[in-house]
């Protein structure tokens, strides 16, 4: 089976996604300068989760451009991936309302890092249903940026119970981590 199917149904998924996300933005009730402020923590939330979604977006791209067939198992473990991905709008504006509140912020780290767990789980069932001359095997190699990520959520989800702002500085350092995608996948393209 080609990939192609699989890239547009997620692409639209992801399309979806951030139209949720972009919906649950609430212009203030008031025309002022301080009820704009005030929903600072709103926009920002939204920022980091598009960013988020952006990087998924382009790595999931990327990932499908080397990838050569897709299987059951494939489809299954993407399916996975989108619905960890779809509950991202949920979290963002939770967290948006109430970054300073335990719960939203573990919410929101733990969506993170399912997100994580799920795109490890794609990416090792697309390498286990190809060959050992396939090239992703190579260029994942032992995918060090994905397992400190799955660390640093976890760790963002815990620190949540002591200060969220330790978790949301975490959260951060691992978007800023990913926004430049792997260029050995490109190059093996």
């Amino acid at each position: 089976m080609k990939t192609s199917r699989l890239e547009a149904f997620s692409d639209g998924v992801l399309a979806i996604i951030i139209t949720i996300m972009v919906l649950e933005l609430k212009a203030p009730e008031d025309t002022n300068l301080n009820s704009l402020i005030a929903k600072t923590p709103v926009f920002i939330s939204y920022i980091f989760s598009f960013i988020y979604l952006g990087i998924y977006w382009n790595n999931h791209h990327h990932l499908f451009q080397i990838t050569q067939k897709v299987n059951g198992k494939i489809l299954w473990a993407n399916l996975h991936l989108l619905f960890w991905l779809s509950l991202i709008p949920f979290t963002t504006a939770w967290i948006g309302d109430n970054y300073d509140a335990k719960l939203p912020v573990i919410a929101y780290g733990v969506v993170l890092l399912f997100c994580a767990i799920a795109y490890f789980i794609l990416q090792s069932t697309i390498i286990n249903s190809h060959d050992n001359q396939f090239p992703l095997r190579k260029v994942v190699g032992s995918d060090k940026k994905g397992k400190i990520s799955i660390v640093c959520y976890s760790l963002g989800v815990g620190f949540a119970f002591l200060n969220t702002w330790i978790s949301i500085v975490i959260f951060g350092i691992v978007a800023i981590m990913w926004l430049v995608p792997d260029r050995r996948i490109e190059e093996s393209v």
